[in-house]
Order: C-alpha cells, then sequence, then structure tokens
C-alpha cells in the first residue's frame, strides 16, 4: 500500500517557538498508528495541519496527494480533543449537520451504533454524561467512510469502561483501507490495536517503526519504552 500523508521538512513555529522542527514522516494507507508523546510535544500542532486547522511555516504537507484544503477535509474525519457538541443540541441534530457536510457520512450507522448504547438521540447533550459524550462524538466521526481518522486523544478523562468501548468502536468502525492516527499519552491502553508508532519530542521524531518491530528490538512494551524515552513526563 501506498502513502495517504506525507510530510517533508514539515515545520510550524510560534514566533520564535519551533512546534514542529522540519519533520519526515509518512502515513501508511491501512495502519493504525500510535502518535505518542508528552504534553507540549508537538502532537497537537501535527493534528492541526492534518485538518488544515494551521498552515506549516515551511515544508511540505500531502494528504491524499493534495496541500491541505477543500478535497482533504472530504478524506480526513477529525475528533478534536475537545467536546464539540454543544449542550442544547442532539445527537439527531448534529446527524443532519454532518450529513450537509460530509457526503460519506452514514446516518443509519449511526444511529446504529447509538442505539447500542440506549441513549435517546433527541436528547439535549448537556443531559448526557462525559462519558456518552465522549461516545457520541466518535460515533459520529467513525460514521464516515473516510480514508482518514485522526483522533486526538479519545481515551483521555474517560473510565475504563467508557475506554473499552471507545477501542471497540475505532476498530469495528474502520472504512477498509484507512489509515487511523491516533495521538495520546495513554499507551498502555492503545497498544494493543497499533500497527505503527511514532514517538515525538520537543517537535521532533525521535523514533517511527511498526509496534511488532519495536517490541522484538527492545524487548519490551511500547509503553515502557515510552516511560524510558520520555522518562516518565507523560504522566
Amino acid at each position: 500500500m501506498g502513502n495517504v500523508i506525507e510530510c517533508k521538512s514539515l515545520t510550524k513555529r510560534y514566533g520564535r517557538k519551533v512546534a514542529l522542527n522540519e519533520i519526515n514522516l509518512n502515513f501508511e494507507e491501512g495502519r493504525i498508528v500510535g502518535l505518542l508523546g508528552p504534553n507540549g510535544s508537538g502532537k497537537t500542532t501535527l493534528i492541526k495541519l492534518l485538518n488544515g486547522l494551521l498552515t506549516p511555516t515551511s515544508g511540505e504537507l500531502r494528504i491524499d496527494g493534495d496541500l491541505p484544503g477543500i478535497h482533504t477535509k472530504s478524506v480526513v474525519s477529525y475528533l478534536p480533543d475537545k467536546d464539540y457538541l454543544g449542550d442544547e443540541m442532539s445527537f439527531n441534530e448534529c446527524t443532519k449537520l454532518f450529513a450537509d457536510f460530509y457526503a460519506d457520512f452514514n446516518k443509519e450507522k449511526a444511529f446504529s451504533m447509538l442505539a447500542s448504547l440506549n441513549i435517546d438521540p433527541n436528547i439535549q447533550f448537556k443531559f448526557l454524561s462525559k462519558g456518552n459524550r465522549e461516545k457520541a462524538q466518535l460515533i459520529l466521526v467513525m460514521s464516515r467512510a473516510a480514508r482518514v481518522y485522526v483522533l486526538d486523544e479519545p481515551i483521555a478523562g474517560v473510565d475504563p469502561a467508557a475506554r473499552d468501548y471507545i477501542l471497540k468502536t475505532i476498530l469495528n468502525n474502520i472504512n477498509p483501507g484507512a489509515t487511523v492516527i491516533i495521538a495520546t499519552h495513554l499507551i498502555s491502553e492503545i497498544e494493543k490495536i497499533l500497527d505503527d508508532v511514532v514517538f515525538i519530542k520537543d517537535g521532533n521524531i525521535v523514533l517511527n517503526d511498526s509496534a511488532e518491530n519495536i517490541r522484538e528490538k527492545e524487548g519490551k512494551s511500547i509503553d515502557g519504552l515510552f516511560r524510558e524515552v520520555f522518562a516518565c513526563l507523560a504522566n
């Protein structure tokens, strides 16, 4: 399979601060990739670049062969790390918005996943628990037939039961052949589903390899290596 995302000498600065430092990184089709690093490492900056929310200072970023723009928004399904659901809105109203914005949104799939949670699609989000809000957001994102799913801290701040549901939902609803990028600092919970691993530190890529190769070469788990490389800064 080819690369669906290519970063060449990609750099992003905020004034004098270098958030990403000339990174060269490719994401292959059909892989689940962990973008791993502590807070402030550059994960969120890269994710915002992938979603067209920021523009590079220099270098090149191509998604599905194109620079970030209208086409790339149509192939990337993005779950931000912040709650994006309006308190007064319902799931039913959100599905209408997603269907209007994204031609690849499958409304029937979204309602089917929500029904499995026994959540009323007409209830306002302000009446849902934090865990159920997180699940509703993920359902909307995973109901798109995207080429790339970019998930920013999808399991942060929820209980273990909700984390299990979130991981199962990701695995069971990926569009065939799509790439999934999961940015997180909670490694132990997600490493079992990862095909590839990228460690990012101070805006630099310090490791980029398959999860299998890392375990064979290092003789330890991804979480164990992460703690060693980052000296437990993720906590």
